[in-house]
């Protein structure tokens, strides 16, 4: 039960303040210099800076270079958006999930 109660907490803490929202291709935007992930039809996700796009390509700056991706092979797009919720709720829960965790692993009186 312990170890059960210890990967909740850690699933908690471990949260992160933003997430991927899917987007259509015609709303991609260029003015934040947000990250994107794209989802090819082979399956590969790229993750990614948007340099540039047209109708036929999407061009993503990554950790290994610049990526070209042809508008055909694209099956999703996803951005990176921060979440105000996720960020409260993590300063909120961080205290008490680190008290827990203390308690769990025998350090209570």
């Amino acid at each position: 039960m312990k170890k059960l109660f210890l990967l909740l907490s850690f699933s908690i803490l471990l949260q992160s303040c933003s997430s991927y929202k899917s987007i259509d291709y015609n709303n991609i935007e260029n003015e934040k210099k947000q990250n994107y992930k794209v989802f090819r039809l082979d399956r590969e996700n790229i993750k990614g800076r948007l340099v540039s796009k047209n109708e036929k390509i999407i061009i993503l700056e990554t950790k290994v270079g610049l990526q070209t991706i042809p508008v055909e092979e694209i099956y999703d797009v996803k951005v990176k958006k921060f979440s105000f919720l996720k960020s409260v709720g993590l300063i909120i829960v961080t205290p008490y999930g680190l008290a827990f965790l203390f308690l769990a692993l025998g350090g209570g009186m």
